[in-house]
C-alpha cells in the first residue's frame, strides 16, 4: 500500500507542477522573445513558444529527491548529471542552434554517468539469439550506442503537435507496468513522474491559444530517461521476470516493440537522406509524420493518435506472442512488418510525391518554355511572310 500511495501523491504533484508552472514559462518566453520562428520544414505558421522541456526538468529533480530511498544502487545520483547536462544543451539548442557533433558528445557524456552505475549493467542476454554471458567491454559498447540512439529517434519525431508527448506517455505507461511488476518500484515511480508531466504538457501542446513546444530541452530529457528505463530493462535479473507476461529471453524484441515508432522513424528518414547523399541530421520533411500531413491529408492531431495507437498495438502483440513465441519466430515477425511499413512509408509515398513534384516541375519548365518560344515563332513565321 505504501508504494500506491506514494505513487498516486508523486503523479498528481508532478502533474500539477508541471501544468500549473507552464503558463509562467509561456509569459518568459514571450516576454523575452524566445519564440519558435517557423521555416519551410515547419509544421506550424506561427512564432510559438518553446523550452516547454524546462518544466521536466524540475520536475524530475524534485522527484528524484523524493523518492531516493526507492533505489538500491544510488541510481539518482548518476542519473541527475547526465539529466542536467542534457538539459543545459537543450536549451542552447533552442536558443542558438547547436552543430549535431556538439550535442553527440555532450550525449555521450550524460551516458556516461548512467554507464557508470552498476545496477544497470547487462550481464547475458538470457538466450536471446542463443546468446548468454556478454563481456562488460562489450556491454558498454552495446549499451552506449543504444542510449544514444534512442535519445536522438525521441528527439527526431518532436515534429508535430502532440506526436513527442503521445508516443512518450505510451512507452512510459508500459514501462511504468514492466517496473512495478517486477519489483523495481524507483523506476516505475520515475516513469510515472515524467508520465504525469507530459500529460501535464500535452494539453498546452494542442492547445490553439497557449500553445507552447517541448523544444530540444523537453525531447532529449525524455529521451534520456527513456533509455535509462530501457536499459534497466535489459539489466533485470531472471527473478525479476516471474510476473511478466513474457518469456525472459524476448526481452530485447520487447524493447524494440516499445520503441517502435521512434527507431522506425529514424531507421527511415536516415536511409532517405543518406541514398538523398546528406547528412543523416540534415533538416527535411521525410518523417512518417510528415507523410501522414502532407500525403494522407492528416491534422496533427490525427496522426500523432494514429501513432500513438499503433504503437500501443504493436507492443501489446509483441507482449502476447512473447509468452509463447520462441524469439527466432518473432524476430522473423518484426523483420517482416518493419520492411511492410517500409514499402508503405518509403517506397510508395516517397517515390510517389517525388514523381508528382517532377510531373509539376517538368510541366512548368515546358510552359515557360512554350511562353519563351512562341514569340520567336511568331517573328520567324512573319519574316518568312515578309
Amino acid at each position: 500500500m505504501f508504494f500506491l500511495e506514494t505513487a498516486i501523491l508523486l503523479f498528481i504533484g508532478s502533474f500539477l507542477l508541471t501544468y500549473l508552472t507552464i503558463p509562467k514559462i509561456i509569459r518568459v518566453v514571450e516576454y523575452k522573445r524566445l519564440m519558435d520562428d517557423p521555416n519551410q520544414r515547419s509544421s506550424h505558421v506561427g512564432k510559438t513558444p518553446t523550452l516547454g522541456g524546462v518544466s521536466f526538468f524540475y520536475t524530475l529533480i524534485f522527484a528524484l529527491f523524493f523518492i531516493k530511498d526507492w533505489s538500491s544502487f544510488q541510481e539518482g545520483i548518476f542519473i541527475i548529471p547526465g539529466l542536467t547536462l542534457l538539459f543545459i544543451i537543450g536549451l542552447k539548442d533552442d536558443l542558438v542552434v547547436l552543430a549535431p557533433l556538439s550535442k553527440l558528445i555532450a550525449q555521450a557524456l550524460a551516458v556516461s554517468f548512467i554507464l557508470a552505475n552498476e545496477g544497470f549493467i547487462i550481464h547475458s542476454l538470457n538466450g536471446f539469439l542463443n546468446i548468454y554471458e556478454i563481456p562488460y567491454v562489450l556491454y558498454l559498447g552495446i549499451a552506449g550506442f543504444m542510449m544514444i540512439t534512442i535519445i536522438n529517434s525521441y528527439n527526431l519525431i518532436d515534429g508535430i503537435d502532440g506526436l513527442a508527448s503521445i508516443v512518450g506517455v505510451v512507452i512510459l505507461m508500459i514501462y511504468t507496468t514492466i517496473f512495478y511488476l517486477s519489483g523495481e518500484h524507483y523506476y516505475a515511480l520515475i516513469g510515472l513522474t515524467l508520465n504525469a508531466s507530459l500529460m501535464a504538457f500535452l494539453g498546452y501542446n494542442i492547445s490553439t491559444d497557449k500553445k507552447i513546444f517541448m523544444g530540444d530541452t523537453g525531447s532529449l530529457i525524455v529521451g534520456f530517461i527513456i533509455s535509462v528505463l530501457t536499459l534497466k530493462f535489459l539489466a533485470l535479473k531472471p527473478q525479476d521476470y516471474t510476473e511478466l507476461p513474457f518469456l525472459l529471453e524476448n526481452a530485447p524484441l520487447i524493447a524494440i516493440s516499445i520503441l517502435i515508432v521512434p527507431l522506425f522513424d529514424t531507421a527511415r528518414v536516415f536511409t532517405i537522406r543518406l541514398t538523398q547523399k546528406k547528412g543523416p541530421f540534415s533538416p527535411d520533411r521525410n518523417h512518417t509524420h510528415h507523410v501522414l500531413i502532407d500525403h494522407w491529408g492528416l491534422s496533427h492531431k490525427q496522426a500523432s493518435f494514429i501513432i500513438g495507437c499503433f504503437n500501443l498495438i504493436f507492443v501489446m502483440l509483441f507482449v502476447v506472442l512473447g509468452s509463447k513465441a520462441k524469439n527466432i519466430g518473432m524476430v522473423i515477425m518484426l523483420v517482416t512488418v518493419v520492411i511492410i511499413l517500409g514499402y508503405v512509408f518509403f517506397r510508395y509515398n516517397y517515390n510517389f510525391s517525388t514523381l508528382k513534384q517532377k510531373i509539376k516541375i517538368k510541366r512548368k519548365v515546358d510552359h515557360l518554355k512554350t511562353k519563351i518560344e512562341s514569340p520567336k515563332k511568331k517573328k520567324n513565321i512573319e519574316e518568312k511572310e515578309a
